[in-house]
């Protein structure tokens, strides 16, 4: 297995999107169990057929664009395999010039989860690893999963962890059982104090909970804000005044790739009133920092 080592140009980049889902492999497994996946289908009105790696690495080359590509390892809420993480890494890794994998693992799987990480770090090269508390059924602020936040400080690769409402589960039996309150973003607060050369991402404007994301973000200086998820014309305008002020340095491009696409996102920006003169550091000069793509 190749492992992962990024050739971008980054001069040559106009924005790197930091939030992009690998729903389908190269062997048709998807990310999601079918009842899962048809909900959040409706949910997000997107019944097109989802793209593989391969796809979505030519979309970003012809924009001009590099792209943060990652799934989601909640085996053990969901009774579903995941999608391998070491395979993304390996086709970020023919797709080199823009695409940067980060890895899951499903930290309910305690020691396992923490081999699994080192292993992807060594082996396959991931600059970072995504978490979704509620889809994956865990409180991020349980000391239990303190040796997992451990191993990922010491590699210095990033941890982004969803934050606020999703539209997983939504409109279904009891929401299928997923806890909303696991994403609020105040319980990555003590991770942010006792890991504090962990780099967190705190992804999506954080409905209901925006204020404590920007509370978490102003006070812990290693946790940033990514704007995914959701059409900027809809961003809370606390969010947006903190990005044109005191966090325009911490917070990153993001689209949530394929449920909302980069051209949607960056149309919408006209929108609001994010500043011209910050907005290159939230679409690529932050990223560009944050993942140490500078040589």
């Amino acid at each position: 297995m190749t492992r992962y080592e990024p050739a971008i140009d980054v001069d040559a980049l106009t924005a790197i999107d930091v939030h992009v889902h690998i729903e389908v492999d190269g062997h048709g497994h998807a990310s999601l169990p079918g009842d899962l996946a048809e909900a959040a289908s409706k949910y997000f009105s997107a019944d097109s057929p989802r793209p593989d790696l391969d796809s979505i690495a030519r979309y970003y080359r012809e924009r001009k664009m590099a792209a943060v590509v990652f799934t989601v390892d909640a085996t053990t809420q969901l009774g579903h395999p995941a999608i391998s993480s070491a395979e993304i890494a390996e086709g970020a890794a023919r797709n080199n010039d823009v695409l940067i994998p980060f890895g899951s693992v499903d930290p309910r799987q305690r020691e396992a989860a923490v081999d699994g990480a080192r292993r992807l770090i060594a082996e396959s090269g991931v600059r970072g690893f995504k978490f979704h508390p509620t889809v994956q059924g865990f409180d991020p602020s349980d000391e239990t999963y303190y040796p997992l936040y451990a191993a990922l400080e010491e590699a210095g690769v990033v941890a982004l962890f969803h934050t606020g409402q999703t539209g997983i589960g939504a409109g279904m039996r009891g929401g299928r059982g997923f806890r909303l309150a696991l994403s609020n973003p105040m319980l990555l607060d003590g991770v942010a104090a006792d890991f504090p050369d962990l780099q967190i991402i705190m992804a999506h404007p954080s409905v209901p909970w925006q204020d404590e994301a920007i509370s978490v973000a102003t006070h812990k200086h290693n946790t940033w804000i990514d704007l995914s998820g959701w059409s900027p014309k809809y961003f809370p305008p606390q969010l947006v005044r903190n990005a044109n002020s005191l966090l325009k340095r911490r917070v990153l491009f993001g689209s949530d790739f394929p449920l909302l696409t980069p051209d949607r996102w960056l149309r919408d920006t006209e929108l609001t009133d994010l500043k011209p003169e910050v907005m290159p550091g939230i679409l690529k000069d932050n990223a560009v920092r944050l993942l140490g793509l500078r040589r």
